[in-house]
């Protein structure tokens, strides 16, 4: 029986990758990231096939058409998608596939055949969100308010639709969070670290 992939969200600040890279540091053996494909450009140290597949929007814009995404989201401008390919990859390798995804996408893989467990890793407000990105000094006033205010409209819509989320981990306090993370996880864990 394959590891049921899981799918994280969250803002920026959240604590998200945090909980993740601790985990994979945790169990090395458990864990394949499922890297997206995007239309923007690499960041600075960004590697293709590690961090993204950067795409030209034209072959994206066909590969979406073609249906080889699982999902697929616009968001500031460029097009990410999760290839269907890279998910069954992981899913044949006998890992716990790691989809990091944007709520749009969440909402669009739930209405895929993924049968995934919904993890949301969130920061208790967005005032000690706004805290965590101010201390990270990797922002912009503009892209710090573009953040918060994405924050605040994730948080109305799940508020809305509690469905969503099999769990939501409210990160006040990293070592419990992460605990609470493990946990979930615990029967797949010690499935792949053998």
């Amino acid at each position: 029986m394959p590891c049921r992939p899981i799918v994280l969200s969250g803002p920026s600040g959240g604590g998200k990758s945090t909980i993740l890279t601790r985990a994979m540091k945790e169990y090395p053996k458990s864990f394949a990231f499922s890297v997206s494909h995007t239309t923007r450009q690499p960041r600075a140290g960004e590697e293709h096939g590690k961090h993204y597949y950067f795409t030209e929007r034209e072959k994206m814009q066909e590969m979406v058409k073609n249906g080889e995404f699982l999902e697929h989201a616009t968001f500031s401008g460029n097009i990410y998608g999760t290839s269907k390919r890279t998910v069954q990859e992981i899913e044949n390798s006998g890992k716990i596939c790691v989809l990091d995804i944007e709520l749009q996408g969440v909402r669009n893989i739930k209405n895929s055949h993924l049968d995934a467990r919904y993890i949301l890793i969130r920061a208790p407000s967005i005032k000690l969100l706004e805290e965590r990105l101010r201390a990270r000094g990797t922002e912009t006033e503009e892209t710090l308010k573009n953040r918060l205010k994405h924050a605040e409209e994730d948080l109305v819509e799940i508020e809305r639709d509690p469905t969503l989320f099999d769990k939501v981990i409210v990160n006040d306090d990293l070592e419990r969070a992460y605990k609470e993370f493990v946990d979930l996880l615990r029967e797949d864990l010690e499935k792949t670290s053998k």
